[in-house]
């Protein structure tokens, strides 16, 4: 299976509508991958708060339709990663979206961990309440958005729902990016599985951000990893490896806490 991780950057000087534009000819670039993924808010920035609520959009919405679109064309499956959306409420999420490579919305997935510690996405967003799975021909993706990488009781639900592959799109800054290569690599190990983490580049809202895109194995072996700067990370992988290792080594069977088990 190969999937191409777009690190895209988000600065100042492009518009949305731009940047949207130029990200959907990106993902037209890679037909011939089976699975593209998205970074977190590559529309307006994970940290330009101030953007939120004025780039807003539903749903079916703008960047749903651009990147139905690339999807389509490139016949690619999509995980085109978060944008912030207006619910007919009034409410904002940010919300992922993962395209077929018929351009069809396979599924959406409203972030549930929020980040800002009592401000920024925190309290501008609601959050969400519901894990998601996407069955592809040859993997099913676990769904989780940034600050959700620090909460691996939403993974362990994620493999319960029978996930293979875990995708998470981010807006990571550079100051913790030992950590976002750490829980990366903690997440792969303890659900053996693979692990797709895309990150953004450049600056939002005057906060640099890490990059540095991963493609961590079952083992926690890192296949592939970016650099800083905008760019394009390809990695071919073997999705059936997953069912080998939990099979050799079966440590998830020997779980305890967090199992409906009946009270002695």
């Amino acid at each position: 299976m190969r999937a191409s991780l777009l690190q895209v950057a988000v600065n100042e000087g492009e518009s949305v509508a731009a940047r949207r534009r130029r990200v959907a000819g990106a993902v037209r670039d890679q037909a011939g991958a089976d699975l593209v993924v998205l970074p977190e808010l590559w529309t307006t920035g994970a940290f330009a708060y101030e953007a939120f609520g004025s780039e807003a959009e539903p749903l079916q919405g703008p960047t749903h339709e651009a990147m139905a679109e690339a999807a389509r064309d490139a016949g690619v499956w999509l995980h085109a990663g978060s944008v912030p959306e207006r619910d007919p409420d009034g409410t904002l999420y940010n919300t992922s979206l993962v395209f077929s490579p018929s351009g069809e919305l396979a599924a959406s997935y409203r972030k549930i961990h929020r980040f800002g510690f009592d401000k920024g996405e925190a309290v501008l967003m609601g959050a969400g309440d519901a894990l998601v799975t996407v069955r592809l021909p040859d993997t099913v993706l676990g769904v989780a958005t940034c600050y959700d990488l620090r909460f691996p009781e939403l993974f362990r639900g994620l493999v319960d729902a029978g996930a293979e592959t875990l995708v998470v799109p981010a807006g990571w800054p550079e100051r913790r990016r030992s950590h976002w290569t750490l829980l990366a690599r903690a997440r792969a190990v303890e659900n053996q599985a693979f692990v797709l983490a895309c990150g953004t580049a450049g600056t939002h809202a005057g906060v640099p951000q890490a990059g540095h895109s991963i493609v961590v194995d079952p083992w926690g072996e890192v296949l592939a990893e970016a650099g800083p700067g905008e760019q394009v990370l390809t990695v071919d992988f073997d999705p059936t490896t997953v069912a080998g290792t939990r099979e050799r080594f079966p440590a998830l069977k020997d779980r305890v806490l967090g199992l409906d088990r009946p009270r002695r």
